[in-house]
């Protein structure tokens, strides 16, 4: 364990998706203490990198807030795929709550109440079911969309970012019964006392907020139920949300944790990776560290991505 952070030398990796189309890539940041991973979206503006960066460097210095408890109810993630995988990704994570993705622009209205539907068969009449339309309806697309796959869904537990403004939210609120969770607009609308008018819970990732800490600040000020997300990260990234959602002060929502089941592979050992066991994942002091062999398995060789993810941590240090 080194006592000074590197990023200079920093390992970029990248890890396929289960589905082969794609892969998940970032960069293993080390601390003093510990592992961080630094993967923000590519589409996110260098003014909130620092923010991942920050995140990042958190578990390796100054650590974790205290957790409340041993371990967390955690989501499985279903993405924009189709019925029968959606129903097998349920089945296989043992969860008892999924988040479905829903208004992927390459798919249709149907597809998505095909998809609510195959999950709620996946999780019998018991297992509870949200939504995340990643802010991509209008108000009106969303309140005639929401009812709909309340239907499919036998009733929803809440809908999450359906539209990407505060302002929208609050428009639509008021026209659908589903309770509406923000995300993405979420550090945009703190202070703000239209936040509670516009949405019913609050859901929190350590990345886009600057870490563990910073996250439950918000969660204790921000005047909303909170549950916690984790985005597609490995092991090593999700750690951050298992830890925040363990710190919570009330919990009473699973966190979406489980995007770990979507990568064919991870960093660190089987024994410390993060996938759901009957739903719950531990809430540990520290966050796994990387087997050197996967590390070197999963490293990436191209200069140009390296040089794209140096530049990425220069425009976060540069904030």
């Amino acid at each position: 364990m080194q006592t000074l952070i590197d990023l200079d030398t920093a390992p970029v990796f990248a890890i396929p998706f289960r589905d082969g189309a794609t892969t998940h890539e970032g960069v293993l940041v080390e601390g003093p203490q510990g592992w961080g991973e630094f993967s923000p979206p590519p589409g996110c503006p260098d003014r909130l990198l620092v923010r991942w960066l920050t995140a990042a460097t958190e578990p390796g210095t100054v650590g974790w807030p205290d957790a409340r408890r041993g371990r967390v109810p955690v989501a499985v993630t279903v993405p924009a795929t189709n019925p029968e995988r959606a129903y097998d990704l349920v089945t296989a994570s043992g969860c008892r709550t999924a988040c479905v993705e829903v208004a992927d622009p390459a798919g249709t209205p149907a597809d998505d109440v095909a998809r609510v539907a195959a999950v709620r068969d996946a999780l019998g009449p018991d297992g509870r079911i949200r939504c995340d339309a990643k802010g991509r309806w209008s108000v009106d697309a969303a309140a005639t969309a929401i009812p709909v796959l309340d239907h499919a869904a036998g009733g929803l537990e809440f809908v999450q970012q359906p539209c990407r403004h505060t302002a929208e939210l609050a428009a639509l609120r008021g026209r659908v019964d589903v309770p509406i969770a923000i995300h993405e607009s979420l550090e945009q609308s703190l202070g703000d006392p239209a936040l509670t008018q516009a949405a019913d819970i609050a859901v929190l990732h350590c990345g886009s907020l600057g870490g563990a800490r910073r996250a439950l600040r918000i969660a204790e000020s921000c005047g909303l139920p909170c549950t916690v997300t984790s985005g597609i990260e490995t092991s090593i990234g999700v750690a951050a949300g298992v830890a925040l959602a363990g710190a919570l002060p009330d919990l009473p929502y699973a966190g979406t944790l489980g995007s770990g089941t979507l990568l064919d592979g991870d960093l660190v050992a089987d024994s410390r990776r993060l996938i759901p066991d009957d739903g719950f994942l531990p809430v540990a002091p520290m966050s796994p560290a990387p087997l050197p062999e996967l590390l070197d398995r999963y490293t990436v060789s191209d200069p140009d991505r390296i040089r794209w993810w140096r530049s990425r941590l220069e425009s976060a240090i540069a904030q």
